[in-house]
């Protein structure tokens, strides 16, 4: 360790104390007090930037728990993704207060099982499904992505009585741009060794910069800044200075499914990287601004995004390769949910990008949302820091 690292650990230093969750549902509620029509949302994909410009609130609907899976399973096939599971049990049971207070549906063609359970959505809510196309490069990719963002438009027009300047859109798309910049800088305080801000924090940042929070997330992100370079300062920092640094990448991460970042801790690791759409993901890459085109601006960006439904998805491997320089993790895991079959297929090369371009070991891990196989886990990550080499080893 450098003679300038950081000396004081530091184990619960998170962003409040009022959980991410609990203040987006605050500021939604107050948006539509307000008037503010509200558009339920499930994807990256979902181009948030129109919404807002059309002073519609985007609001990120439930997904992560285990315990409506049961009711979900007396409609959807039990071997289904977790997450659509999930899903769909909120709705049925009337649980999700994001989707309570929604106007309208956004979604979006990125897996079979969530085009089915959305069919079963469009009889309680308004919905509009955009058709993603998933070869972004094939020349008519943008074309297509562009008239879908136009027929979301359309849609919104219709249902809610807002609509939107192209000079409005450009203010939104330059508000989004400003709070990835934010994002992706809290993000770089991961990179030291040790990282100065935790999985957990990371976690939350995501989640409130994420559309729920709207235009008031610019002064957190910004305060959030100013404590990181504090604590940097004070040589403050998360885990020890040896231990296992790890890039978590893979399907979204959240609520029950954050079990595989307490595993990981629980065995000595820190994670610097949580790769996923619920995690850094989202903020990679700007939005062309002043084009004359924002809207095809907001296609041109949303492409990129390398989820595993695209294919040939070489964007993953470019963005994998950039994690792992900025972030230099001494391992990479990746996250499956079952019956997650695009990710789970894409595992391979994921693994053979790891091992081949960048020598770090590797672990697959394909779960659902129990904590059944928690000590599993456990004893299977254990193993995996086990091969790494020892610090006076390395030295």
């Amino acid at each position: 360790m450098s003679s300038n690292a950081p000396t004081e650990p530091l184990m619960n230093d998170g962003l409040d104390s009022e959980p991410p969750a609990k203040r987006a549902l605050q500021y939604v509620l107050q948006k539509k007090e307000e008037g503010w029509p509200v558009a339920g949302i499930y994807c990256g994909y979902a181009p948030i930037e129109l919404m807002q410009a059309m002073k519609i609130v985007p609001a990120l609907l439930c997904a992560f728990s285990r315990v409506p899976i049961e009711s979900a399973e007396e409609v959807l096939p039990a071997n289904l993704c977790p997450l659509i599971k999930s899903s769909y049990g909120f709705i049925r049971e009337g649980t999700c207060p994001f989707f309570s207070a929604a106007d309208v549906v956004v979604a979006e063609t990125t897996c079979d099982g969530k085009k089915k359970m959305f069919e079963l959505i469009a009889e309680l809510r308004p919905l509009h499904v955009m058709d993603l196309p998933q070869m972004p490069e094939q020349n008519e990719a943008k074309a297509v992505w562009r008239q879908m963002i136009v027929r979301l438009k359309n849609f919104l027009e219709r249902q809610t009585g807002r609509s939107a300047t192209e000079e409005q859109i450009e203010e939104a798309i330059s508000w989004s741009n400003r709070k990835n910049r934010l994002a992706r800088k809290i993000f770089e305080y991961a990179a030291l060794c040790p990282p100065v801000i935790s999985r957990k924090e990371i976690y939350d940042i995501s989640f409130l910069a994420m559309p729920s929070t709207g235009f008031d997330v610019i002064p957190l992100l910004e305060e959030k800044l100013e404590k990181l370079e504090k604590r940097k300062q004070a040589g403050r920092y998360f885990g020890t200075p040896d231990a296992p640094r790890v890039l978590v990448t893979g399907c979204p991460i959240g609520g029950d499914a954050t079990k595989i970042f307490r595993v990981i801790e629980e065995a000595g690791g820190v994670v610097v990287a949580p790769d996923s759409c619920t995690g850094t993901k989202t903020f990679n890459n700007d939005i062309a601004e002043n084009t004359g085109d924002p809207i095809g601006a907001l296609a041109e960006r949303y492409l990129k995004i390398p989820c595993a439904c695209m294919t040939p998805n070489t964007g993953r491997m470019t963005a994998l390769s950039k994690l792992i320089e900025t972030y230099r993790p001494d391992v990479v895991v990746d996250f499956i949910l079952q019956a997650c079959h695009g990710y789970n297929v894409e595992s391979r090369r994921i693994a053979d990008h790891v091992k081949n371009h960048h020598g770090l070991p590797f672990l697959k891990v394909e779960t659902d949302y129990s904590d059944a196989d928690t000590g599993q886990l456990k004893t299977r990550i254990e193993a995996l820091f086990e091969t790494l080499p020892k610090a006076a080893d390395a030295n």
